[in-house]
């Protein structure tokens, strides 16, 4: 196989830009926090002895310490939202390293907009004021909330995406094939060792983006498609159908089985539902997901919650009710206290390594 160079020549939109005001903007990186530099084992154990969020999120940290503990129990980790850009991807790279997740299931734009981006030498940038958004469209900069990307920067991802598509072979892909190949790559070109990414391919943790190409994914595969049509010639194309029978595979292969879902939306229901999807195929006995923990600020009273409550998804067979909690806060300040408390109490030094990607080589 072909493996292209990194991409640094990706046209972008040549009208003037303001560089010393684009500058200014962008002077204040993300910086991403460092689960294993503090023990938030007091502060979670004082949380459980209060009430509201706090002991929720107490009760959260319990049971994902008890997937940990739990030797027949492997661990998806569900990512949608923007909590990667907002300061966590080292916590995510830090779960894959320390063998505390076995499979990922996330949103293209968590794994290339943002993880990817960064493992290309890009950056995030915390929004020190929030400027008209005109103002930020016309120095190519975006805006998630309060933390800056530089468009130009963006755009050379997306190209990077289409150049390691153009190196494959002409064939339908899972995306988490598609993404082992983005692992693979940045591990000659990539200039961020803690990518969850590159790491994920190292381990052998498989990552499924169900709707990939809502992403830089997308734009870059595009144009991977549209200068394979000008050539006369064929190209690679995603199968989400085989991203579904994959992960269920890895569910019937599992047996036990827990969720620690940041958000929901798309990479929930897509983790929750491969136990029905199992039972279709004949594996009437298939454990309902034993343990869930679900972080996030969506509302239940309009019968979405980002894909259903934990306890509604008993209704479904898909999760079962003993040891299931949902976090109703902003996943960026209780996700970090959850991670650190259980890489500080250490059940992951005991654990077998899943490695379910090598479920299909």
């Amino acid at each position: 196989m072909n493996i292209p160079a990194p991409v640094n020549d990706a046209p972008v939109n040549d009208a003037p830009v303001n560089d010393t005001r684009k500058a200014e903007l962008l002077a204040s990186p993300v910086e991403h926090i460092d689960i294993t530099s503090f023990d938030a084992r007091p502060i979670v154990e004082a949380m459980g002895k209060m009430s509201f969020t706090s002991r929720d999120l107490a009760r959260a940290t319990g049971i994902y310490n008890a997937m940990l503990e739990d030797p027949d129990c492997s661990i998806f980790l569900v990512i949608a939202g923007s909590t990667s850009a907002g300061g966590c991807m080292d916590l995510y790279a830090e779960l894959v390293r320390s063998n505390m997740v076995d499979a990922i299931v996330a949103t293209g734009a968590a794994i290339v907009d943002m993880d990817f981006f960064e493992a290309l030498g890009h950056k995030h940038y915390q929004a020190l004021e929030i400027p008209d958004d005109k103002v930020l469209r016309s120095l190519y900069i975006d805006r998630i909330y309060d933390t800056y990307i530089d468009e130009g920067a963006l755009q050379q991802t997306d190209f990077t995406i289409g150049k390691i598509a153009d190196g494959l072979e002409p064939r339908p892909y899972s995306s988490r094939e598609f993404i082992r190949e983005m692992g693979k790559w940045l591990v000659k070109n990539g200039k961020k060792d803690n990518s969850l990414v590159k790491l994920a391919f190292e381990h052998d943790v498989p990552i499924f983006c169900p709707a990939f190409t809502d992403s830089s994914a997308g734009f870059g595969l595009v144009k991977h498609q549209v200068d394979a049509k000008k050539r006369g010639g064929h190209w690679m194309t995603l199968d989400s159908i085989a991203d579904f029978r994959e992960l269920t595979d890895i569910k019937i292969a599992a047996g036990t089985t827990g969720l620690l879902m940041i958000g929901g939306g798309v990479p929930k229901n897509f983790a929750q539902d491969t136990v029905v999807c199992a039972e279709i195929l004949g594996h009437e006995d298939v454990e309902m997901h034993k343990y869930a923990v679900q972080i996030t600020v969506a509302d239940v009273r309009d019968g979405a919650c980002s894909s259903s409550t934990l306890q509604e998804a008993c209704s479904w067979g898909k999760v079962d009710t003993a040891q299931e909690q949902m976090v109703f806060a902003e996943a960026t300040s209780v996700l970090p206290l959850l991670a650190s408390d259980a890489w500080h109490r250490g059940a992951w030094r005991d654990r077998t390594k899943r490695r379910f990607a090598k479920l299909f080589d």
